[in-house]
């Protein structure tokens, strides 16, 4: 059987939900075990390794798995905590886990396995990035919320600190668009273009819309729908646009609910709407929507 790839997205950024599926892909196999070793195969990826990285992992006991914003954090009994970002193209495989939840194979070695955990009950989790525009780092874990990565971020969009008057004050005098607000990790955390377009269409608010000319219903209305979305997309495993898969080897099945992503000149959705779906660039970035039903 072919091992698990967790995700590989190609040119497409992982979202919030592709990195939550990620790290709850990985809990089984490595939270509460033992890294009995770490290979570590080249001294960088988008920025150098940290110093002795194999040697700190080696022997540490995984703790804990989290997420902050499109990270893994993996918190070790040495009371450090290992950051990953996946980059464009990382994807982290699990393969050989004795306990049966996986039941795949080790795999032979590849080019771009930059990183490699062997755990102690059998598992090996292996860290894949053609690309290399992934990154890790480790940090103390009782400050690692200073991590210069983490400190600027806002609230987790699923977290009991985003909700109506955090968004309300976010937005307040802003005259950029919504859909780059929205985008700004500074004021929400995790939130990428897929379901930033989603959550706009379901909240009838064109991507173009002044930020700070929302009424506080549209806004409070938008709060709950981004909820909806990243719960909807994580209950599907995320989305995969090319070859992502969750850890038994599925799909992530999001995509085929995707109301405007990527669907440019096809029908709109909603009952009785006849508009196709437009798309616009915004800030480099592709912006979907119904010019009929957002407005």
């Amino acid at each position: 059987m072919h091992n698990a790839a967790l995700w590989s997205q190609g040119m497409n950024m992982p979202e919030l939900p592709e990195v939550e599926t990620v790290r709850r892909g990985l809990t089984p196999a490595m939270e509460g075990f033992v890294i009995t070793q770490a290979d570590v195969n080249r001294h960088d990826l988008r920025w150098p390794f940290p110093v002795d990285m194999a040697t700190r992992l080696t022997g540490k006991r995984v703790e804990r798995l989290r997420r902050r914003s499109k990270y893994i954090l993996m918190d070790l009994s040495s009371g450090e905590t290992l950051l990953v970002h996946l980059g464009m193209s990382g994807r982290m495989m699990v393969s050989g886990d004795p306990l049966g939840k996986f039941a795949h194979n080790h795999p032979a070695p590849e080019k771009h396995d930059h990183v490699v955990f062997h755990m102690e009950n059998g598992a090996r989790i292996t860290f894949n990035d053609p690309r290399r525009f992934g990154a890790m780092d480790l940090m103390e874990t009782a400050t690692a919320d200073a991590h210069k990565f983490l400190a600027v971020l806002g609230p987790e969009p699923l977290g009991n600190d985003f909700h109506e008057a955090h968004l309300i004050a976010a937005f307040k005098g802003k005259m950029s668009p919504v859909k780059s607000a929205l985008l700004d990790q500074r004021l929400i955390a995790g939130l990428g273009n897929i379901y930033v377009c989603e959550a706009l269409f379901r909240a009838k608010i064109r991507p173009t819309q002044k930020a700070g000319k929302l009424s506080k219903p549209k806004v409070a209305s938008l709060v709950l729908i981004i909820r909806d979305v990243l719960s909807d997309a994580i209950l599907a495993g995320g989305s995969s646009l090319r070859d992502f898969r969750q850890a038994d080897g599925e799909l992530g099945y999001f995509q085929h609910s995707f109301d405007v992503y990527g669907r440019e000149g096809e029908p709109c959705r909603t009952p009785d709407c006849t508009a196709q779906i437009s798309r616009i660039v915004q800030s480099g970035r592709s912006s979907f929507y119904c010019a009929q039903c957002q407005r």
